[in-house]
């Protein structure tokens, strides 16, 4: 997968937690570039100099690459003289000032996306708690590419040439209702507000025509359990896809019905559906 500034901005993001938790006054990292078994060094926070800036780190060497390799965190307390690494990076390392030295990997499904730095610039170990730390960053760094991710596979499903209504078979239609449902749920976890107002325009081109006709006004959220229910989830279901809970689903459900005029879960989707707020 290829480097992009969202996937960039992400690791920003975990660096600036990394250093707040962990009190270092170091941090730097980069992603793993398209088609290779190297990390790119994109982001610095706190750095003195730019010795490290688009450092390519091979796996399995330097800390980094190590890290990469075993696809597990790794530290070392004195960078330049440790002998658990290969030094092919030392005078960047050195440039930089740069001691004790922690690296996380960020693993996505199974595949080191990148990784996530932080150092000192005096020789003393680094404990279990600053660690953890790092590691927590190093998670939600994760996640959030993860949803990336899920979004980029929803939107293939939007992509130009997505059957019209009338137009696919059951099953087809069925699974454009599936992914319009999953990209209403994803929106409001996305943090980004570009890739936020891709996925919008992404659920709009899975709803026929232009967009809703006149008539009553969903609020995000009663569209959000609409398409859910849609898709044939439960209350439950939905709850947990929309990150809620059941209580809040079943006010909206309540909310959207009588806006629709529908007495049931089903006639209020097919309400939805006429007037354009559903596929």
């Amino acid at each position: 997968m290829a480097v992009d500034a969202v996937d960039a901005a992400q690791i920003r993001s975990a660096l600036v937690r990394l250093r707040r938790t962990t009190g270092l006054p170091v941090a730097f990292g980069g992603l793993v570039e398209s088609g290779r078994r190297q990390v790119r060094i994109s982001e610095l926070s706190g750095t003195a100099t730019t010795a490290l800036s688009a450092l390519a780190v091979t796996a399995g060497n330097g800390l980094g690459g190590r890290a990469v390799a075993l696809s597990r965190p790794c530290t070392v307390t004195d960078y330049s003289v440790s002998r658990q690494i290969s030094h092919e990076y030392d005078l960047p390392v050195a440039a930089e000032g740069l001691r004790s030295v922690l690296a996380v990997p960020v693993v996505v499904r199974r595949r080191v996306r990148g990784v996530l730095y932080g150092a000192l610039r005096t020789a003393q170990p680094l404990g279990d708690r600053t660690l953890s730390a790092a590691v927590a960053a190093a998670r939600d760094a994760e996640q959030a590419l993860v949803l990336r991710d899920e979004a980029d596979d929803l939107l293939a499903a939007a992509a130009p040439g997505a059957p019209a209504p009338g137009a696919a078979g059951g099953a087809g239609w069925e699974q454009v209702r599936e992914a319009h449902a999953a990209l209403r749920a994803l929106v409001p976890r996305i943090t980004d507000p570009a890739l936020r107002d891709e996925l919008l325009r992404a659920c709009g081109l899975l709803v026929a025509g232009s967009g809703p006709v006149p008539g009553p006004r969903l609020a995000p959220r009663e569209v959000d359990v609409l398409a859910c229910v849609a898709a044939g989830a439960t209350n439950g279901a939905a709850a947990e896809r929309l990150g809620v809970g059941p209580e809040t689903v079943k006010s909206y459900l309540r909310s959207a019905m009588r806006k629709l005029g529908a007495r049931t879960r089903t006639e209020a989707v097919a309400a939805a559906r006429r007037t354009g707020w559903l596929p």
